[in-house]
């Protein structure tokens, strides 16, 4: 987490140098969405929002002169986030990973970090992923429209071996009691959900890796193209400010 905390201190810092070209009466009319998604964006202890990529949402608010209540970004499930993205009018969804297959879906800002989406077993179930062909003997599970379970989708058909939860708490748990054989998500995230189940993720393992991507923020295809370049705008700048902070 320290890592985290430093680039959000970088990336506040550095917006600080620019001012963003969004239009207000723009802004107002985006709905956002996110999920719980840790430690990207997830609700604190406190039930504030909180994550690098809440930070960064709030700063380019912020850099916008748009007076901004990080409240009224709406905590939901996946499934029905997701689905409200690709029906809704002027939305946007955040943390999502940037596919081949989701390109032409919505419209895109970002990178926001990037990401590593994998398959998760319990050590000692001696799981053994050499080739996708040997995914059809384990049961697999994961959230419906997450990135995890789309990829397994297209590495093999579902024949009944595919579980869906629209919590990754549940999923957590049904790996380590013995109902799912394999978790297919973002490592980072697994990691966090099975610490705050109360597992050890010494215990667990990656078997298989399904992407290396990155994690981006989505619009609806109906959201104006000003407001994606504002937001596009502000992370060029950041990784700008970044690599110039970082040269020798």
């Amino acid at each position: 987490m320290g890592n985290l905390k430093r680039l959000v201190t970088t990336l506040c810092c550095s917006l600080l140098l620019w001012q963003a070209p969004l239009s207000a009466s723009n802004l107002d009319d985006i709905t956002i969405l996110t999920e719980g998604y840790p430690p990207y964006n997830y609700q604190g202890e406190n039930g504030e929002l909180q994550g690098i990529a809440v930070d960064l949402l709030v700063e380019a608010y912020k850099q916008a002169n748009v007076d901004f209540d990080k409240s009224t970004i709406k905590l939901q499930p996946w499934p029905r986030a997701y689905r409200s993205v690709l029906q809704g009018v002027n939305i946007m969804l955040f943390s999502m990973t940037r596919t081949r297959s989701r390109e032409k879906l919505f419209k895109w800002a970002g990178p926001i970090s990037q990401t590593r989406v994998v398959l998760l077993a319990k050590k000692n179930s001696k799981v053994v992923i050499s080739t996708p062909d040997d995914l059809t003997q384990y049961i697999i599970g994961g959230i419906r429209n997450d990135i995890g379970l789309l990829l397994v989708r297209e590495l093999v058909a579902d024949n009944g071996q595919l579980l869906t939860s629209p919590y990754a708490s549940s999923l957590a748990n049904m790996l380590n009691l013995g109902r799912i054989d394999l978790w297919a998500y973002e490592e980072n995230v697994a990691t966090h959900f099975l610490r705050r189940e109360g597992l050890d993720p010494d215990e667990f393992e990656v078997v298989y890796t399904l992407s290396e991507a990155e994690l981006y923020y989505a619009f609806s295809l109906d959201t104006d193209q000003q407001v994606v370049d504002g937001f596009q705008s502000v992370l060029d700048q950041f990784r700008l400010a970044t690599k110039n902070t970082n040269t020798p």
